[in-house]
Parts: structure tokens; sequence; C-alpha cells
């Protein structure tokens, strides 16, 4: 008679963090959802925003809940949205996550909001647009894919009003002439060839002067 292994679910209540930069005020006209890629901390990640005016722009940068140590050093922690593993439960979990976020920020219809991912960010940030119909004035996907289980009807709630933006490095080490076929393809698709796409000099990183230069 043979062992068997028998996976199980439980539901219990978790707690996360998340970090903001600057003052949510009546003269606040942005807000700024912001998903880290891998390996980062949401409190480090908001270094690449903390140029834009104070006064206009609030950020909210969402925590990866998934920490572990860099390099086998044990010294500093990143943090990771999603693995090959339990994927479906984890999204859902996430998504649930950024729900209670928006709850507790209270942000209001008359700010102009602008969701941006980079990198592994990118696939958590489509998805959260996708699959609770998030409307946004700005929605930017810098060096990172679409997740291949979004479809154009997934994104049929953005209307023209909704910029789209994707930012690609002609250097990133992550981005090989096959893969951005396809991603071309795929964001053609999916936003109709209203995608506006931006290469910069560089590889798989963050330039501040890109985020400076956006607009809302």
């Amino acid at each position: 008679m043979s062992n068997k292994t028998l996976e199980k679910s439980v539901r219990y209540q978790s707690t996360n963090t998340y970090e903001t930069l600057n003052k949510l005020t009546k003269e606040t006209k942005n807000v700024w959802i912001v998903f880290h890629g891998i390996g980062y901390l949401s409190k480090y990640f908001l270094k690449y925003f903390d140029e834009l005016n104070p006064l206009d722009n609030y950020i909210i940068a969402p925590q990866a809940p998934s920490k572990y140590y860099l390099n086998n050093s044990y010294k500093h922690v990143g943090a990771s949205w999603l693995t090959k593993e339990n994927t479906k439960t984890e999204i859902n979990n996430n998504l649930n996550y950024l729900e209670a976020i928006l709850q507790e920020e209270n942000i209001l219809s008359k700010h102009k909001l602008l969701i941006f991912g980079y990198s592994q960010g990118v696939s958590m940030a489509t998805r959260w647009v996708a699959q609770r119909k998030i409307k946004c004035n700005h929605l930017v996907l810098y060096a990172g894919g679409i997740p291949n289980e979004l479809t154009k009807n997934d994104f049929s709630h953005l209307d023209d009003s909704t910029q789209i933006s994707i930012i690609i490095g002609n250097k990133d080490e992550y981005l090989t002439k096959e893969r951005l076929t396809i991603e071309r393809g795929k964001s053609g698709i999916i936003f109709n060839g209203r995608a506006k796409e931006h290469i910069f000099d560089g590889g798989h990183i963050v330039k501040k002067e890109l985020i400076n230069n956006l607009k809302i």
C-alpha cells in the first residue's frame, strides 16, 4: 500500500503592507498605483517617483506578498507577486488585497488615475485592470509582458480616453526579438492598435525621466 500526498486549502485572514508617497489632499490631481517588479520592495520602488510634483501626485505602491532573501546573503529582502505554483489562487489573493487598498485609501472619482506596472508588476497590474474592471486614465506597461490568458474582451471597459503606453529598453536582456514580436502582437490585438510604444536606450531598468514625462 503506497502513501499519497493530498493538497488541501484553507481560508484565513492575512495582513499586508503597502507604501504611499506624498499626501492625498483636496489639491491632489493624479493618483498613481504602481506595481514593482520581482526582487523589489514597494518602499524602495517609490524612489523612482519622488521627482513628481508632490502637490499634484499621490503615489500608492502595493507590496508583493511573497518575500525572500536576495542573492542567498540573508541581508537584502525582495518580493514576488506570483510564481507558477498555485497561480490562480495567488492571483485571487492579490486581487482581494488590491481591493482592500482601494477601500482603505477611499480614492475619489475626481482624481485622475494612472496604473503603472514594471517587469513582473505588469502581469499583476493588467490582471487587476482586466479582472476587476478597473477604469483608469493611463495604463503604463514598462518592460513586462501581458499574461497569455488575457484577451481583448477583458479590457473592453477601457474606452478611447484611456491612454495605453508600452515602454521598452532597446537593450533589455529579457526581451528577445521573438518575445518582442509576440508581445507586440498581443498588445496590438488587445488594445486595438492604440497602445503607444516608447523605446528608450537601455536595458531592464527603470528610468526616472521616463516616469517624469508621463502624462495622465
